[in-house]
């Protein structure tokens, strides 16, 4: 679809109350099931759950206005959600380059600013307050990370 036809439906679609609103996405849905030329954009699985909440809201004739609602908060729990995944991922990829950077070079001293190279292992004593120094499986789930 071009750009201008989109805004110019978008324009009209403003003027339209939320019940028109769900009228209007129905048919765009029933339209896209007979005529796609091609598949529509695949949505992140917080996209389609909220999209499926707000069917099954639709299905039991819930308001219009609880739907927006209860799709708005979704939203907002979705965004969230979103930010601490890409947060995760920024911090696993500087992670995975820091470690690389410190392998990379043994005597790296440069690796990263403000970074403290590894500590040797300590020393296992020869008499210890505790039998913690025996065990062998620290954890002892045997898992790595």
């Amino acid at each position: 679809m071009n750009e201008h036809l989109r805004d110019r439906i978008l324009r009209k679609m403003e003027t339209l109350s939320d019940e028109r609103g769900y009228q209007v996405l129905d048919y765009v849905e029933f339209l896209e099931s007979r005529y796609a030329e091609r598949q529509s954009t695949t949505a992140n699985a917080f996209t389609r759950f909220t999209e499926s909440v707000e069917d099954r809201l639709r299905a039991g004739k819930v308001s219009a206005s609880a739907i927006a609602e209860t799709v708005g908060f979704m939203n907002r729990a979705a965004n969230v959600l979103n930010n601490a995944v890409a947060t995760g991922k920024t911090m696993a990829n500087d992670l995975v380059n820091t470690a690389t950077r410190g392998s990379s070079s043994p005597s790296s001293s440069s690796s990263a600013p403000g970074a403290t190279p590894p500590a040797s292992p300590p020393s296992t004593p020869t008499s210890a307050s505790s039998p913690a120094h025996d065990t062998k499986d620290p954890g002892g789930s045997g898992e790595t990370l």
